[in-house]
């Protein structure tokens, strides 16, 4: 997803060179680097929210069984 996301955002459909313009490689890079910095936050903020999870219904657990 992070190829097709990068290379629709910063290489022309029409290809002009066999290489990758400057302008076209720093684009890539700042794409690249931004979209593994967001997986990398939602990674971590799922994790958070997961173990929240687990200590809730560990919670409820412990309510239920003592009433």
């Amino acid at each position: 997803r992070m190829t097709q996301a990068c290379h629709r955002k910063c290489v022309p459909p029409h290809y002009k060179d066999a290489e990758l313009s400057k302008g076209e490689s720093v684009c890539l890079d700042r794409c690249v680097a931004k979209y593994l910095e967001v997986h990398e936050r939602m990674g971590k903020k799922l994790t958070e929210l997961s173990l929240q999870d687990e200590e809730l219904l560990k919670r409820m657990q412990q309510g239920s069984g003592t009433a």
